[in-house]
């Protein structure tokens, strides 16, 4: 089994940060892409931001400039440092990975997080 933990999600005033972290565990072989997406009332979920095992980035238009980012490979952990937030940020964040398990290492598969609440107000 394999788990995605998000944290540091929570309520904060517009022109603020927060910074989200999730830790993915359970029987890992290798994780390729991990990243973060968001989901508004009312919206699709959409992209926020990813980031590759080989360090490759790729951000939407609407948080460039304002979020970053990161990740440690050895500790399987993305970050998401959100600075500059705006009320339209709100929504709850989902940790995303794509994960080869050591059950299956034909393939890798889509794993998501819990999703985790950020709320900025104006």
């Amino acid at each position: 089994q394999v788990q995605l933990v998000e944290s540091g999600g929570g309520l904060v005033q517009a022109g603020g940060s927060l910074r989200l972290s999730c830790a993915a565990s359970g029987s890992i072989l290798g994780i390729d892409k991990m990243g973060w997406y968001r989901q508004a009332p009312g919206k699709q979920r959409e992209l926020v931001a990813t980031v590759t095992s080989g360090g490759s980035t790729n951000y939407a238009d609407s948080v460039k400039g304002r979020f970053a980012i990161s990740r440690e490979i050895a500790k399987k952990t993305v970050d998401l440092q959100m600075n500059s937030l705006k009320p339209e940020d709100t929504a709850v964040y989902y940790c995303n990975a794509v994960i080869t398990t050591t059950q299956d290492i034909r393939y890798a598969y889509n794993y998501w997080g819990q999703g985790t609440q950020v709320t900025v107000s104006s």
